[in-house]
C-alpha cells in the first residue's frame, strides 16, 4: 500500500480547505493509499514561506513518503519553475506526484508524459529567460555601462584580508567597509 502525504493550501486564514479535505481524502481511499501525513498552509500563492511545505518536503526526503497528493499545481508550486524543480526533486527519489483537478498522476504513463511535457516548457522558458539576460548585457557593455559587480579598491581588498587573517567574520567585514558580505568573500578567498 502506497503511503501519501496530501498538502492542502488555501489563501487566507479566514477560507477552509473542507472541499479539498474530502475529495482528497476519498481518492486516497479509492485509490487505496495510506495516508502518512496531511499538511495545511494558509498563505498566499506566491508566499515563500509555507511551514506545512516544508514539513511535506523533510518527510519527502526522509523516504517517508510515496506520492504526494494536491488539489492544483497552484495550490501546491508558487511558480512553473517551482513546480518542475520539486517534480524533478520527486523522479530522484523515487516519489510519484498526483494533482487532482488537473488529473496528473505521474503514477501513470500518461502522467509521466505530462510532466515530461512540463518539464521540457519550463526548460525552454529558463534558456529564453537566459538569452534575454545574456543580450541585454550585451547591449549595455556596447553602450558603454559596466555589467556586473563593481570592484572595491585596492585598499579595502587589503583591508578586508587583512581583517579576516585576524579571524573577523564576513558580515563584520562588509559592515566596516560598507559593502555586502559576498564581496568580502569573493576578495578574501581568492588567495586562499
Amino acid at each position: 500500500m502506497a503511503k501519501v502525504a496530501i498538502y492542502y493550501r488555501v489563501s487566507t486564514t479566514e477560507q477552509k480547505p473542507d472541499r479539498q479535505v474530502r475529495e482528497l481524502r476519498a481518492y486516497s481511499r479509492k485509490r487505496k493509499f495510506k495516508i502518512q501525513g496531511e499538511y495545511i498552509d494558509a498563505a498566499s500563492g506566491a508566499t515563500r514561506y509555507r511551514p506545512e511545505l516544508d514539513r511535506l518536503m523533510e518527510e519527502v526526503r526522509r523516504g517517508q513518503v510515496d506520492v504526494v497528493l494536491v488539489w492544483a499545481f497552484d495550490r501546491f508550486a508558487r511558480s512553473t519553475t517551482h513546480l518542475v524543480s520539486t517534480l524533478d526533486e520527486f523522479q530522484v527519489l523515487g516519489v510519484d506526484f498526483v494533482s487532482y483537478t488537473q488529473q496528473i498522476d505521474t503514477t501513470t504513463p500518461a502522467g509521466k508524459l505530462t510532466f515530461t511535457v512540463l518539464a521540457a516548457i519550463a526548460e525552454f522558458e529558463r534558456e529564453i529567460i537566459r538569452e534575454r539576460v545574456k543580450s541585454g548585457m550585451a547591449a549595455a557593455k556596447a553602450r558603454g555601462k559596466h555589467v556586473g559587480r563593481r570592484r572595491i579598491s585596492i585598499t579595502k581588498q587589503s583591508k578586508a584580508k587583512s581583517m579576516r587573517s585576524q579571524g573577523l567574520s564576513y558580515r563584520k567585514i562588509a559592515g566596516e567597509l560598507g559593502v555586502s558580505p559576498g564581496t568580502v568573500v569573493n576578495y578574501t578567498r581568492q588567495d586562499a
